[in-house]
This record gives C-alpha cells, sequence and structure tokens, in this order.
C-alpha cells in the first residue's frame, strides 16, 4: 500500500471529521438553522482567499519573479517530467532557507524559494525541494488547504455570531455549554487542519522524489532546512501561511504542541522517503 494512498485516504477522513465537527458545534450553538448560514458567510470569505492567495502569498515575502537562468531552467525541466503548465518562479530575499507553492490551480502555480535555500542547497537538493512543490501543484494542494481553511474558519464565524447574537441563549440552551462547544469546536477544527497539512506533506515528499528522479536530493534538503530554519527565522511572516512552506519556519517562538504543527518531524519524512526507496 502506497504512501499516496494512505495519506490520501487520511485526509478525506479528517475532512469527514472536521465537517462532523461543524456540524455538532453548529447544533449546539443554534441547532440546525444556525449552520447554513454561516456555513455560506465562511464560503464566501474563502472564495476570496481562494482567487488571491497566491499574490497575497507572494507579496508577503516581497518575491521577485525570475524568467531565466538556472533556476527557471531547473523548474522548467522538473514540470516537463511532472507533466504540468510551467508556474511562474520566485525568488524571495530571506535569508531563512525555505520554499513554498501556490496558486489556485496548475494553470495558476507558483513556486518561490528563498535567497537563504539557494545558498545553501546543491543543485540535486535544490531540484528535490521544487520537485516537492510542483507535487504540492499537481496534487491541488492548494484546493485541499482551502476547502480544510474554509471549514476550519466557520468556527470563528460561529464564535463571532454566538458573541453578537447570543447563540447561546436559544430555549433550554446553556450560554456556558455554547462557550464550551465553540472552544472544543476551534480547538478541534485546528488540530484537524494541521493534521490535514502534515498528510499533505508525505504525499508531496513521495511525488517529489518521484518527480526528480531520486529521494537522495530532497532528503539531503530537508535535514539542511530542518537544522537551518531553527537558528535563522523568517522575517515578517504571516503565521497563517505556516503550511505553505517545505518545512515549517521559525517565526521567533515556539509551539505549543506537536498537535497545532502544520508540518510533519522532519525524521519521520526522511524515514518514509528511505522506507519508499
Amino acid at each position: 500500500m502506497s504512501v499516496a494512498f494512505v495519506n490520501n485516504t487520511k485526509t478525506v477522513l479528517l475532512l469527514g471529521v472536521l465537517m462532523a465537527l461543524v456540524v455538532g458545534v453548529g447544533y449546539a450553538l443554534g441547532g440546525p438553522g444556525a449552520i447554513v448560514p454561516a456555513l455560506v458567510i465562511a464560503i464566501v470569505m474563502n472564495f476570496v482567499t481562494f482567487f488571491f492567495s497566491g499574490s497575497i502569498a507572494i507579496k508577503a515575502m516581497r518575491g521577485r519573479e525570475v524568467t531565466s537562468g538556472q533556476l527557471y531552467e531547473l523548474v522548467d525541466d522538473l514540470r516537463q517530467r511532472a507533466g504540468l503548465p510551467m508556474p511562474r518562479v520566485y525568488v524571495c530575499p530571506q535569508q531563512a532557507p525555505n520554499a513554498f507553492a501556490t496558486g489556485r490551480s496548475p494553470k495558476h502555480a507558483a513556486v518561490a524559494v528563498t535567497e537563504g535555500a539557494l545558498q545553501l542547497l546543491s543543485r540535486e537538493e535544490l531540484a528535490g525541494v521544487m520537485a516537492h512543490e510542483l507535487a504540492h501543484v499537481k496534487n491541488r494542494d492548494t484546493l485541499t488547504s482551502t476547502i480544510v481553511a474554509t471549514v476550519a474558519g466557520l468556527m470563528g464565524v460561529l464564535a463571532y455570531g454566538m458573541m453578537f447574537f447570543g447563540g447561546g441563549n436559544r430555549e433550554g440552551g446553556n450560554v456556558l455549554f455554547a462557550v464550551g462547544a465553540i472552544l472544543i469546536g476551534v480547538v478541534g477544527a485546528t488540530i484537524i487542519k494541521s493534521m490535514v497539512s502534515r498528510s499533505r506533506e508525505f504525499v508531496a515528499d513521495a511525488d517529489g522524489a518521484a518527480i526528480a528522479g531520486s529521494p537522495d536530493g530532497l532528503i539531503g534538503a530537508l535535514r539542511k532546512l530542518e537544522m537551518y530554519s531553527k537558528r535563522i527565522p523568517m522575517h515578517n511572516p504571516n503565521p497563517a501561511q505556516n503550511n505553505l512552506f517545505i518545512v515549517e519556519p521559525l517565526t521567533g517562538g515556539k509551539a505549543l504542541s506537536d498537535l497545532f504543527a502544520t508540518h510533519p518531524p522532519t525524521e519521520k519524512r526522511v524515514a518514509a522517503l528511505l522506507r519508499a526507496s
């Protein structure tokens, strides 16, 4: 049974659990009638985010587009192997070594790498990293992330509605019960969102190694990126974009728990690549 199959199945199951969580919290707050209005609001909000998330992420990282040179040629070669249209290629003026992919579909995709990663990685390692990002594009992981963000964001909408419209004051309801339901919903949605993100990283690692032709470059890159990303913080990152990067960037703080981490531990990713090779 392949790593991709296991983790794709896990993603579907987690999405199902997330939807069930939304239904449960919505019912606890205002009965069945509270679910549909909140869902509509959340979908509209995330529909806008979906169409503009690519440009937002690139601008946040101050990405500079390149249309020639070694990086561009490397991405062009890899995307042909993957059977993808040519994405836009960006270099970001950050010393923290990292890379990410964005865009709502393969036809509207962009891949970006920081100057720190270009200086740190060998050509083989850089090829592994860019193949990983192209795997995210091919697997439409941006769409998956948007769906998860839509459903998880619904929890915030429900909390907002409870605060201003008294969702817990319906007949037979209890304010403390409603507050408890929202807290459980928000924490639960955050955990599931992180689990989905971690699952997609394993799939992108496996598919990226296939695109590159070998897992060796990606394995070496992951080890280097893990080591240096812990020393060099990303300047002014948007924490909501942490799941975009190939390794979780250092933002000056420490996660309270691995449950909220957007990436699996690097040693587990390397072990999975070694098992599959």
